[in-house]
C-alpha cells in the first residue's frame, strides 16, 4: 500500500486559500486511496455527480479536512 508520506510532507500552507485547495486535494486522494479503480471511480461518478445527498456529504468531508488543516496552521493567525 503506498504510503501518505509519498506525496504529503506537511500541512502548513500560507494562506487559507491553499489550506483549503489542500482539503480538497486530501478528500480526493482519500477517495483514490479507498478505490484504487480510476475505471470504477470514473463509472461510479455519474451515479453520485447528481446526487445532493452525495454532495453534500463530499462537502462535509472537505470541511472536516480544513478544520484539520486551518489547525494545523493556527488558523493563520
Amino acid at each position: 500500500m503506498r504510503s501518505v508520506a509519498d506525496w504529503l510532507t506537511s500541512l502548513q500552507t500560507d494562506t487559507p486559500q491553499e489550506g483549503f485547495e489542500l482539503a480538497i486535494t486530501l478528500a480526493r486522494k482519500g477517495v483514490a486511496y479507498t478505490q484504487t479503480s480510476a475505471e470504477t471511480r470514473e463509472k461510479l461518478r455519474p451515479v453520485y455527480a447528481d446526487d445532493a445527498d452525495s454532495l453534500t456529504m463530499a462537502s462535509q468531508v472537505i470541511a472536516i479536512h480544513y478544520q484539520t488543516v486551518a489547525a494545523a496552521n493556527n488558523y493563520w493567525k
